[in-house]
């Protein structure tokens, strides 16, 4: 597995673990951490390997002998790809195609890719169907389609067995807590700690199709368990929750930033793809998962602590290549 020290895919080396498969993690740790792994660092199933995907040389051994190959390790965050888009297209699209380069030498028999739902930019069509028009909006969403398409390429001409797993808004415990401002739950579990308001984007009523980690890492780990092949497939939980009912279940204060440009008001997957070729469903509601996390809060404690300037300051880039005219002259 790679990036298996990062957020999703520690969960995904818990599950494969506790259902008794031999588990090797490539993570070069640029956004991973090993505090995620340290439950099971010594679990005579599992090896750790510090390297970079985008060497094939140095991490071609380490694919000998695998029968599943779960491809995680990614540069994440919409403000960093737009200032170092270079960065992104080797780890996302270059770094891809090494791992599956690999695979495909080794003679893998299942390989399945993190995907992003960012791929459908600003959606027409709600639920969003698998079938829907790509229209990345910065770097990054398109760094992750392009992965995917090369994945998907990949088993077209070599005839690797690929699926591509489309994740929406994926939370819960072990989420980064430092880095570039982004995913909403570590910046306002980092304010609830420190006792400051919630920065909440426009107005709070725009909904994300949120998506509990443990469901989307047992997607995973089907998805290699199946004879399904040369798929993209949404996982989400078809259920989204407005950014204020999150506030309401955190419960605190909150302050208003500028809406961002290139980012919908609404995701919500069509899950129905991952139902009828995986069997797929989410288990986890939005309650009971923010109340995990609530449950696990000390884990932000040494996050960054976001204000409104702060907040400003990082995002000037977003809306000075993405913003309208207006929006750059103020």
């Amino acid at each position: 597995m790679t990036g298996g020290a990062g957020f999703i895919g520690s969960h995904v080396v818990e599950q494969l673990l506790q259902a008794g498969h031999k588990v090797v993690v490539l993570d070069n740790l640029s956004t991973g951490r090993l505090a995620n792994l340290s439950s099971f660092a010594l679990d005579p199933k599992f090896t750790f390997h510090a390297v970079d995907i985008a060497d094939l040389a140095v991490i071609r051994p380490h694919f000998e002998g695998i029968d599943w190959v779960f491809h995680l390790a990614a540069l994440a965050d919409i403000v960093p790809s737009i200032e170092q888009p270079i960065d992104y297209t080797r780890a996302n699209v270059t770094g891809t195609i090494h791992v599956c380069e690999a695979a495909r030498q080794a003679r893998c028999k299942r390989f399945v890719y993190a995907a992003s739902s960012s791929c459908y930019g600003i959606p027409d069509a709600l639920p969003t169907p698998e079938t829907a028009a790509a229209r990345p909006q910065y770097p990054y969403a398109l760094s992750k389609y392009l992965g995917e398409q090369v994945v998907l390429h990949w088993g077209q001409v070599y005839k690797l067995p690929v699926v591509a797993l489309r994740l929406f808004n994926v939370y819960g415990p072990r989420s980064r807590t430092s880095g570039s401002y982004g995913a909403v739950f570590g910046v306002f579990l980092a304010q609830k700690l420190a006792a400051k308001p919630y920065t909440v984007v426009g107005d709070g009523t725009q909904t994300r199709d949120f998506t509990f980690v443990a469901d989307v890492a047992r997607a995973f780990v089907m998805a290699a368990a199946s004879s399904v092949s040369q798929e993209a497939i949404n996982i989400g939980s078809g259920q989204p929750q407005s950014v204020n009912r999150l506030v309401e279940l955190l419960g605190g204060e909150v302050v208003h930033v500028p809406k961002r440009p290139g980012e919908p008001d609404c995701t919500q997957a069509d899950n129905r793809k991952a139902d009828r070729l995986l069997g797929w469903q989410p288990w986890v509601s939005f309650e009971k998962g923010v109340r995990i996390l609530l449950d696990h809060i000390d884990y932000w404690r040494q996050a960054p602590v976001w204000d409104a300037r702060s907040i400003d300051k990082a995002t000037k880039a977003w809306f000075r290549y993405l913003g309208t005219n207006a929006e750059k002259a103020a």
